[in-house]
């Protein structure tokens, strides 16, 4: 390997080139991991979240079904569906308070790639003067 002050121009462009090519290899597979491990996160809150909104679809239901036994037949089985609907409504709200509280959490841009990204436009500047 021939030193610095023995290498040519061309030489030392190459090297440019190639580590400008190993850096943009390096935040793509940086890109990629951190967009997986943001999909991951939004996945985990995005249960929860379902799981409530279906929940309440039920809780309507039975809300609504509760009524209908209420108003026909004014006997105990119409209390018996309202609570049943009631239990429901609120386990149904505390599951889409969980999954909105875990969807906050989620970052669906990429920044520990766009800060590497800045550095590394900084450092081709340097490379360059």
């Amino acid at each position: 390997m021939p030193r610095n002050d023995e290498r040519s121009v061309g030489d030392v462009i190459g090297d440019i080139f190639a580590n400008v090519q190993d850096i943009i290899r390096s935040e793509v597979r940086l890109a990629r991991a951190e967009i997986k491990t943001e999909a991951g996160k939004a996945a985990n809150a995005g249960k929860p979240l379902i799981a409530g909104v279906v929940l309440s679809f039920y809780a309507g239901g039975l809300f609504l079904l509760g009524l209908a036994y209420a108003l026909a037949l004014v006997i105990p089985l119409w209390s018996a569906t309202l609570a049943i609907a009631v239990l429901v409504a609120i386990v149904s709200l505390i599951l889409i308070s969980s999954g909105r509280q875990r969807l906050r959490r989620v970052h669906p841009k990429p920044e520990k790639t766009i800060e590497t990204l800045k550095e590394d436009v900084q450092w081709l500047k340097d490379q360059t003067r």
